[in-house]
């Protein structure tokens, strides 16, 4: 059977940039692999899976260019398929029913009590517990209830699935054997007979591991005796997440499931389901959470974190699409922009990291940069023009004169808003930054050096070239460093400390308003000496 791996999110909100990672993942490896990327939308929450939240993920998904090769399953639609499977598994003694709490009926998958015989379970050996004697051991159906001992020999509930203590034997504290769960297992399991020790001592049982080889993390088991029986369909006759998930990768065919570390533990889990349903499971690739720079899950508290919010701030889909792929993988090679063919070329699991792949907002944005760089000059004017008409100044502009100063300030742009910032060259004075002023034009001897300047240049032809090769005369008229002059000009001429080129800028300027911004900039900040 060929690749075929899904994304199945559940849309109850906006769409975390964990989850749009994972997807970028599932899209990269089926491509790779010449396989089929799969959309699942788990809408079984009613509630919370509202038609919006599940447009704006659609909408999230289209902007990246994540398509799937076939029509999104609603695992709502599925719904009856999901009480078939768990009506199967009743019939065939692989669950039972349980209203504890009285909350009416609940399905629960028993933990297979042939573990030994589920393939990826492993015997490790006998294993003894001493237990606290103020509680008994209680055995029943629904499986072992006792309490461990804690550091200060206080009393610490503890349950576990029948499955996970088989030749359980418990003993009292003077050492007698009380109960052995092999001579009754028959009858607990069929409900018929329930066993309860007080006064316990110790007990003692064969542990088994339920593990599975995991794509990115390697070998990972877990003790099956921490496990309890898993419920499956809720009381209202919903099938559960657990349920759902498997019954529905089965049906798409699903071979590798490809997902968020979070989910080790029901990986655990549907690893027996499979069993039980009779299918084999497909291979799991668990990737590395998304931190931030504490190592924390990395949330909105600590910036953008839904993939909307960096749509709607200017980001472009393919800069967002390379960082996130980049998160927790790398090529290998050192590369950091790369094309979607070159990253579809390169994508292997096995180059997936295992440790938490810190998010950096910088290194995205200066990405971005890169990418924006890098577009057909027609495209980043158009789309820059879109979003000057919506800056104070730019609703009136001359059209060549913006496209002259999108071609200097396009690799200078990181960010679309960041038109906004271009002002500058469209009002008859800038907004001088006070600080700047301060520390480039009040500084002693920078007054007469720019009052020597805008003397040469007012009788220049006043190109790039002649602007720089007069800055250098003037500074090495009044012995100043090479360099040192272009700050406070650039200040004197846009009111900011950054921009493009000092030479080319004020070329774009050009002489008339230039020279009025010195006039002005030497009058308001500079100093007479």
């Amino acid at each position: 059977m060929s690749i075929r791996v899904r994304f199945a999110p559940s849309p109850t909100g906006h769409v975390h940039i964990g989850n749009i990672r994972v997807a970028i993942f599932n899209w990269l490896f089926a491509r790779h692999e010449n396989g089929a990327f799969l959309l699942r939308i788990e809408d079984t929450d009613r509630e919370r899976s509202t038609p919006q939240a599940i447009r704006d993920l659609l909408d999230v998904l289209d902007w990246l260019g994540l398509e799937p090769d076939e029509p999104p399953l609603y695992q709502s639609a599925r719904a009856r398929a999901h009480r078939e499977a768990a009506e199967r598994l009743l019939d065939e003694g692989k669950a039972y029913r349980s209203a504890k709490g009285g909350q009416g009926e609940a399905v629960l998958f028993r933990i297979p009590w042939e573990i030994a015989a589920v393939p990826g379970v492993r015997r490790v050996g006998p294993v003894e517990w001493p237990v606290h004697p103020d509680r008994p051991v209680d055995i029943d159906a629904g499986g072992i209830r006792f309490a461990r001992i804690s550091k200060k020999g206080k009393p610490v509930p503890f349950a576990g699935c029948l499955a996970g203590f088989r030749d359980l034997e418990v003993f009292d504290s003077a050492g007698a054997l009380r109960v052995r769960i092999e001579d009754w297992a028959g009858e607990i399991l069929d409900g018929g007979k329930t066993v309860s020790v007080d006064r316990p001592g110790r007990i003692r049982f064969t542990r088994h591991e339920v593990g599975f080889h995991d794509l990115v993390k390697g070998a990972l088991a877990k003790p099956v005796d921490s496990m309890r029986d898993l419920v499956v369909v809720r009381s209202d006759g919903a099938a559960v997440f657990h349920l759902a998930n498997v019954c529905d990768d089965v049906f798409q065919q699903v071979t590798h499931i490809i997902r968020g570390d979070d989910h080790v533990e029901n990986t655990y889990r549907h690893v027996l389901l499979y069993h039980a349903l009779g299918r084999t499971p497909p291979a799991y690739a668990h990737l590395p959470m998304i931190v931030n720079a504490a190592g924390k899950p990395y949330s909105k508290r600590d910036g953008d974190a839904y993939a909307g919010d960096f749509r709607d701030k200017g980001f472009l889909p393919h800069a967002l699409f390379n960082y996130l792929s980049l998160l927790g993988w790398s090529p290998g090679d050192g590369r950091e922009a790369m094309t979607r063919e070159e990253l579809i070329s390169s994508f292997s699991l096995d180059r997936v990291q295992e440790a938490p792949a810190q998010m950096d907002p910088v290194k995205l944005l200066n990405l971005n940069g890169r990418w924006m760089a890098a577009l057909p000059f027609d495209e980043f004017r158009d789309t820059a023009r879109r979003y000057a008409a919506e800056c104070p100044w730019g609703t009136e502009v001359d059209e060549k004169f913006f496209g002259r100063v999108a071609r200097l300030l396009q690799s200078r742009t990181k960010l679309y808003p960041q038109v906004c910032e271009w002002d500058y060259f469209f009002v008859d004075l800038p907004e001088y930054d006070p600080k700047a002023c301060r520390k480039f034009l009040a500084r002693p001897g920078v007054g007469p050096a720019l009052r020597r300047l805008a003397e040469r240049l007012a009788e220049s032809s006043f190109t790039a070239e002649d602007i720089e090769r007069l800055i250098h005369e003037t500074t090495a008229e009044f012995e100043i460093p090479r360099g040192k002059l272009n700050q406070p000009l650039r200040v004197a001429l846009t009111g900011r400390t950054v921009g493009a080129g000092i030479y080319e800028t004020a070329e774009l300027l050009g002489r008339e308003r230039a020279m009025r911004r010195l006039e002005y900039a030497l009058a308001e900040f500079c100093t007479a000496g």
